[in-house]
């Protein structure tokens, strides 16, 4: 059966503006979003039987969000965000290696997300594991090593380790998306993508961005 006309017009408007949308403008909608999540005054945008139509031939996500497998971390909802907005990889720790970085050069190259957020959050277990020596089994040793360098350099600032270790392991792996060749440093530097690391607060669901 086709589509309604409005569908097909409404598809083709969102992909036209989403595939314009600049850095700065996906960072306000994602700021936007995160006020009414602290407020408790939520929209649920794009959870309608139009919108899973809308999207179900093409998705073009404003941002991508690499967060913490964490339960309690759940970026559609903290950002107030629907169907086919955010392409959110989960892992815990946020940490990046080869399959996280082809997944946002993915999202980078052929859905033309301008914003990546890098987003730590309050409490994460991932990097509290990781400020002891005590070897925690299996393959959750891959993670800690990862999130090691990011200790080191809290050990060295004042304040609380725990959130200093959370928010500097943010920043590093930022720093790495940004780095990373051929397709992510190009498009940080020639296709107006911006990499930003933000911490998220369990206790009141404030998201602060940190860089």
């Amino acid at each position: 059966m086709p589509k309604p006309f409005y569908l097909i017009y409404l598809n083709a408007r969102n992909h036209f503006l989403k595939r314009h949308m600049t850095a700065e403008e996906a960072l306000k909608l994602l700021k936007e979003g995160n006020k009414r999540y602290v407020k408790g005054d939520l929209k649920h945008p794009h959870t309608d039987p139009e919108r899973r139509h809308e999207i179900a031939d093409a998705q073009h996500p404003f941002a991508v969000i690499l967060s913490c497998a964490d339960s309690r971390v759940v970026p559609e909802l903290l950002f107030d965000q629907g169907l086919g907005d955010l392409f959110v990889i989960r892992v815990a720790g946020n940490v990046a290696k080869d399959k996280v970085f082809g997944s946002i050069e993915y999202a980078v190259k052929y859905l033309n997300s301008k914003l990546i957020v890098v987003l730590g959050h309050e409490n994460c277990g991932a990097v509290n594991a990781s400020l002891g020596d005590a070897d925690p089994g299996g393959h959750i040793g891959s993670i800690i090593e990862k999130i090691k360098p990011a200790v080191y350099m809290a050990r060295r600032m004042k304040g609380d380790l725990l959130t200093n270790a959370i928010k500097v392991n943010a920043q590093i792996v930022g720093e790495e998306l940004k780095e990373t060749k051929p397709i992510l440093s190009d498009a940080v530097k020639t296709a107006g993508v911006e990499v930003v690391s933000a911490y998220y607060k369990l206790s009141n669901g404030e998201v602060e961005f940190l860089s």
